[in-house]
C-alpha cells in the first residue's frame, strides 16, 4: 500500500484512512535455564573479582563494611532471599556489627558471578547515599595565614556586620583552614587503612617527583564566592596559587583525586580540582563543627534551611590581600604525616 495514498473508508458521512498493520506471529519459545553452564559467565565481568572453584561448585568472597549488611539483607531478609533465588546461590553474611566477608556459593560460575555483580551494584548505590566521613586535604594552618585570616575576620565584622546574614558564626576555625581535594566514605578500619596506604603510594609514585623534594610555597590572596549573586552567598573562599606561577600543586591535587577515584574510595565529581580555602560558610551558622561535612563545591547541605549572606561589601574591601604574601609550604612528606584519620570523624587523610 502506498502510504501517501491509503485506502479510504466512508462511514456515516465521515472518511477514515485504513492503515495496513502487519502483525508478527508470536512464536512461543521455551524458557531457557538462566545459567548456560558452569563454564559460562553470562556476559558478566568474571575477571573483575576472584572466583574459587570448590568441590560443590564455585565461591566468591566480598569485603563489605558491616554498616552495609542491612542493605544486602533487606527488610525481613527479602533482598537476600531474592538474590539467592534469582541467581541460585547461597549468600552468607556475618552478624551485624561484626566485620568480615560476605561469602557467595553456588553450583554454577555464572550464578555466583551474577550474585557478586548485583551485590556490587547495591553497595555502590548505597555508598553514594552515605554522608562522607573523611576528606582529603592540604592544611593551611600556618601561623602567618591564621593571623591574616583573623585580621580579615575582624575587618569584615567591623565594616559589614550590618549587612544581611553576616555574623561571626560564619567564619572558619583558623586552626582548620585547608584546601579540600575530595571527600571519602570510609566505614571501617580496613577502608581507612586502604586510604592511608594509597596516600603513601601516591607520595612515592608522583608527589615527590612533582615537588622535586622541595617545599611548595603557595600564596593565599583574594576571595571568591561560589554562586552567581554576591548578595546571596553561602560560601566565600580564599584563592590559592603557586608563588612561582607553576601548576605543580594543581597537578598533585588532580593526580591524587584520580588515584582515589580509581581505587573506589572517592567519587568523581569534577574533571579538575578547584583549589580553594573556605573562609565563610553558612553551614557554620547552623553547626560550628560542620567544617567540611557537606561538599561546598556542590552546595549540598544536610540542613533544610540555609540563610545566605550579602557579601557585596566584603568583596569591596579587597579582603585577604595582605601587604606581605602569606605563604604555605606544602612538603611532600606532610601528606603522610597527616594520614591518621579516626573512625567516625571528619578529618583529613
Amino acid at each position: 500500500m502506498d502510504v501517501l495514498r491509503p485506502t479510504l473508508i466512508r462511514i456515516e458521512g465521515r472518511v477514515y484512512r485504513k492503515n495496513l498493520i502487519q502483525e508478527q506471529p508470536y512464536q512461543h519459545e521455551e524458557e531457557q535455564d538462566f545459567f548456560a553452564g558452569p563454564g559460562d559467565c553470562a556476559d558478566e565481568p568474571c575477571d573483575t573479582f576472584v572466583l574459587e572453584e570448590t568441590e560443590n561448585g564455585f565461591q566468591c568472597r566480598v569485603e563489605v563494611p558491616s554498616p552495609f549488611y542491612k542493605y544486602i539483607i533487606g527488610k525481613k531478609g527479602e533482598t537476600k532471599k531474592r538474590l539467592e533465588t534469582e541467581t541460585r546461590t547461597s549468600i552468607s553474611i556475618p552478624k551485624p556489627g561484626v566485620e568480615g566477608e560476605i561469602v557467595i556459593t553456588g553450583q554454577h560460575r555464572s550464578g555466583v558471578t551474577s550474585a557478586r555483580t548485583r551485590i556490587d551494584v547495591l553497595l555502590d548505590s548505597f555508598r553514594k547515599k552515605q554522608p562522607f566521613t573523611h576528606f582529603l586535604s592540604f592544611a593551611l594552618n600556618q601561623p602567618a595565614i591564621q593571623e591574616r585570616f583573623l585580621q580579615f575576620k575582624e575587618e569584615v565584622l567591623e565594616k559589614c556586620s550590618k549587612d544581611h546574614g553576616v555574623s561571626s558564626s560564619l567564619f572558619q576555625n583558623p586552626a582548620k583552614l585547608h584546601l579540600t581535594l575530595g571527600t571519602l566514605v570510609l566505614l571501617n578500619e580496613q577502608e581507612i587503612r586502604k586510604a592511608c596506604d594509597l596516600l603513601q603510594r601516591c607520595k612515592e609514585d608522583f608527589v615527590d617527583q612533582i615537588a622535586g623534594g622541595e617545599p611548595l610555597t603557595v600564596e593565599v590572596a583574594g576571595v571568591e564566592y561560589m554562586n552567581d549573586d554576591p548578595a546571596v552567598m553561602d560560601v566565600l573562599y580564599a584563592k590559592v596559587r603557586m608563588k612561582d606561577g607553576s601548576d605543580r600543586l594543581q597537578m598533585i591535587a588532580d593526580q591524587l583525586v584520580e588515584r582515589f577515584v580509581a581505587s573506589g574510595l572517592m567519587l568523581k565529581e569534577w574533571d579538575r580540582v578547584k583549589l580553594h580555602a573556605t573562609v565563610m560558610n553558612t553551614l557554620f551558622r547552623k553547626d560550628p563543627s560542620a567544617d567540611e561535612r557537606n561538599n561546598t563545591m556542590t552546595g549540598k547541605s544536610s540542613f533544610k534551611e540555609r540563610e545566605s549572606f550579602n557579601g557585596r561589601n566584603i568583596l569591596k574591601t579587597n579582603a585577604l590581600v595582605p601587604s606581605e604574601r602569606s605563604r604555605k609550604s606544602l612538603r611532600s612528606r606532610s601528606l603522610c604525616e597527616q594520614s591518621s584519620p579516626t573512625r567516625g570523624g571528619t578529618e583529613s587523610t
